[in-house]
């Protein structure tokens, strides 16, 4: 059984007052019965751990880079994030690959050496609107799939976030079919290329404007099995109404 999982990315966005959210949370869900998880800015990465003591909510990186160290100014490594408390790191995401040029291959030598550091991945793939407009979903998907995820992984350390790139931000959002179609594929894909044990048991997260509003509707759809949340992910108030919407599926 595939224990649920709801991840916040609060991207470029946070201060340290920005805190007081986690002391929130912390109070709306003391004893949560899904896993939680919140990638702050790197340089909230060390307080948020500290705010975080004593209870199960995980902080996360939001990228790292594929070397140990050397001579990359602004970057961060895996062995870093590990060092600054983090237990995950998020890799891939659509902003990434637009805002930095990042291609399946990075992705992967990223995901490798993030596993290498014992940190767990949550690896996104995402089509365009041009590509799901052209009917090129499924293909996008298995591309982003083959190229993106390392050989040797487990379902204990490899998270598959599915983002729309069209529907992050916008207030757009898949029908529940389309949700469900790709999580789907994405299910079979893991299992026919990782064994059943292992295809079975990776957790597939939904991303792209989820909310209180809608979570209870995304979360019923098959082979969804948490959120991966961006802005309702910087209020508690927002994201618990996401917590309590993925404890009730």
């Amino acid at each position: 059984m595939r224990r649920k999982l709801a991840a916040g990315n609060w991207k470029m966005n946070g201060l340290s007052a920005q805190l007081a959210e986690i002391d929130a949370l912390r109070t709306a869900h003391p004893d949560p019965s899904v896993d939680l998880v919140i990638a702050p800015p790197a340089t909230l990465i060390s307080a948020m751990v500290v705010s975080a003591a004593d209870h199960p909510l995980q902080v996360a990186g939001q990228d790292c880079h594929a070397s140990e160290s050397g001579p990359h100014t602004g970057d961060i490594s895996a062995p870093m994030l590990k060092d600054a408390g983090a237990s995950h790191v998020i890799l891939g995401h659509s902003e990434r690959r637009t805002d930095h040029g990042e291609d399946d291959e990075d992705v992967r030598a990223k995901a490798r050496a993030a596993l290498a550091a014992d940190l767990k991945v949550i690896i996104c793939i995402g089509e365009s609107l041009e590509e799901r407009e052209a009917a090129n979903t499924l293909e996008i998907i298995a591309g982003q799939l083959a190229g993106s995820l390392p050989d040797i992984l487990t379902a204990e350390n490899t998270v598959i976030a599915y983002e729309p790139i069209w529907a992050i931000g916008t207030g757009k959002i898949p029908t529940l079919d389309q949700i469900g179609e790709v999580h789907d594929y994405i299910r079979s894909k893991l299992e026919a290329r990782y064994g059943a044990g292992v295809g079975r048991g990776i957790r597939i997260l939904y991303g792209g404007s989820v909310k209180p509003s809608n979570a209870d509707d995304i979360f019923a759809v098959s082979n969804v099995d948490g959120a991966l949340v961006g802005g309702a992910s910087l209020k508690a108030a927002d994201f618990s109404g996401i917590i309590t919407a993925l404890e009730n599926a």
